[in-house]
C-alpha cells in the first residue's frame, strides 16, 4: 500500500515518530551523561568549600585537594546538635531542603567542614537563600574564635549581570576579609551581619558594602547569612565552652 506524503495523515505520522526516536536518543544521552554529571556537581561543589579557605582547585584535582584541607565533616540538627550516625555531611543537599516547604526545621542537617590550613583550624558553613531572580548560595570559613571570617564563596542560578550576579566575583567576596566585614557577630537580634547599601561606608567589624544596583541580592546575602547563623552558633557555642 502506497503512502501518500502529500496527506496530513503522514505528515502527523512522520512527527509522532521523530519525536519518539529523538526523545530516545536525548534520554539515552542524558542517562549516559548522568554520572559525569553528578561527578563535575560534586567537584564544582568541592571547589568552592576550598575556595572559602582561599585554595584554587580544578574538576580535575578538587577530589585529591579537598581530602588535604578538609580533615572532618559532619552535620548538625536544628538545634546546634552534632548528629551521629551515618549521615554524610557531602551528600546533604541544602538546596532541596530549602525549596521543599513541606520539610520540617527539625528533620533537616545542616553540614560543618572542618579544616586545616597554615596551622589554623577553619570551619566551613554552607548556605542557601533566595535572590531577585532565583536562588542564592555560598560557604563561609570561620576561625577557630567561631566568628571572625577567613573566608567567603558565594554564586548564583539567574541573578542580573553587572548587577546582582556580581556575588559571586573575588571583588565583592573579599570585602568578607577585610577590616571592615570580618566578623559575624552572636547578638540577641539574630542579625549577625549586614549588607549595607551599595556605595556606604561600613562602620562596623560586621558590616560590607553592598553591590551598587544590586541591593535585593545584596539583602538575599545577608538574610542567607543571618538565618543560617542562627542554627550554627548554637553548635559553635558549644564548641567554645569546650575549649574554654
Amino acid at each position: 500500500m502506497a503512502f501518500d506524503k502529500n496527506s496530513n495523515g503522514f505528515t502527523f505520522t512522520f512527527a509522532i515518530i521523530m519525536v519518539i526516536v529523538v526523545g530516545t536518543l536525548l534520554a539515552l544521552v542524558s542517562m549516559g551523561l548522568k554520572d559525569k554529571q553528578n561527578q563535575n556537581a560534586e567537584n564544582k561543589k568541592r571547589m568552592d568549600i576550598l575556595g572559602a579557605i582561599k585554595v584554587e582547585a580544578t574538576r580535575e584535582n578538587a577530589a585529591q585537594i579537598f581530602e588535604q584541607y578538609v580533615k572532618e565533616a559532619y552535620v548538625i540538627n536544628f538545634e546546634g546538635n552534632k548528629v551521629d550516625g551515618d549521615i554524610s555531611a557531602f551528600t546533604v543537599d541544602i538546596q532541596k531542603d530549602y525549596r521543599d516547604r513541606e520539610l520540617a526545621e527539625e528533620n533537616k542537617y545542616f553540614p560543618v567542614y572542618k579544616c586545616e590550613k597554615d596551622g589554623k583550624t577553619l570551619y566551613v558553613v554552607p548556605m542557601v537563600g533566595k535572590g531577585l531572580w532565583g536562588p542564592i548560595w555560598g560557604f563561609i570559613a570561620l576561625e577557630s574564635d567561631y566568628k571572625t571570617i577567613f573566608g567567603a564563596k558565594f554564586d548564583h542560578k539567574s541573578e542580573t549581570p553587572g548587577l546582582g550576579a556580581e556575588i559571586n566575583q573575588p571583588e565583592f567576596q573579599k570585602r568578607f576579609t577585610e577590616v571592615y566585614g570580618q566578623r559575624i557577630v552572636d547578638s540577641s537580634s539574630k542579625k549577625y551581619f549586614e549588607i549595607l547599601k551599595g556605595g556606604s561606608v561600613p562602620v562596623s567589624k560586621n558590616q560590607v558594602d553592598g553591590i551598587t544596583g544590586g541591593t535585593i541580592t545584596s539583602k538575599g546575602v545577608e538574610e542567607m547569612i543571618n538565618r543560617t547563623f542562627i542554627i550554627y552558633f548554637n553548635h559553635f557555642s558549644g564548641l567554645q565552652s569546650v575549649t574554654n
